[in-house]
């Protein structure tokens, strides 16, 4: 359990495949504090301004989070998965990386059930 291992949007990326079998990350955070990645060729603008320009692990640390053009406008898409990834933030930003990290640590996906 790593606070690397959820993605700046909220996605639980411990349980994605190339996770799973050691292949290298094409998302979230992995990868660009050891500079494995280069951050600046990342497309990803969550990540760009979570993690590049405001130093943050997610965007549950952000202060300007409610305001946030960018990831509501994710979250706004349609799809299960932008809704839990909301979910994780609000409850990560409610409860704490620990809390969040038990939880999460027992799902098979991206996202899961949250209390």
């Amino acid at each position: 359990m790593a606070i690397q291992e959820i993605g700046c949007c909220g996605a639980y990326c411990k349980t994605c495949r190339t996770s799973s079998t050691g292949s290298a990350c094409r998302g979230c955070n992995l990868g660009y504090e050891n500079g494995e990645r280069d951050i600046n060729k990342a497309k990803c603008r969550i990540k760009l301004c979570c993690f590049r320009d405001r130093g943050l692990q997610t965007c549950a640390d952000c202060s300007d989070y409610t305001s946030c053009e960018i990831i509501y406008t994710y979250f706004d898409k349609s799809g299960t998965k932008y809704k839990k990834y909301k979910q994780a933030i609000e409850y990560i930003g409610a409860n704490g990386y620990d809390a969040y990290l038990k939880i999460a640590d027992q799902w098979a996906g991206p996202y899961g059930k949250l209390p």
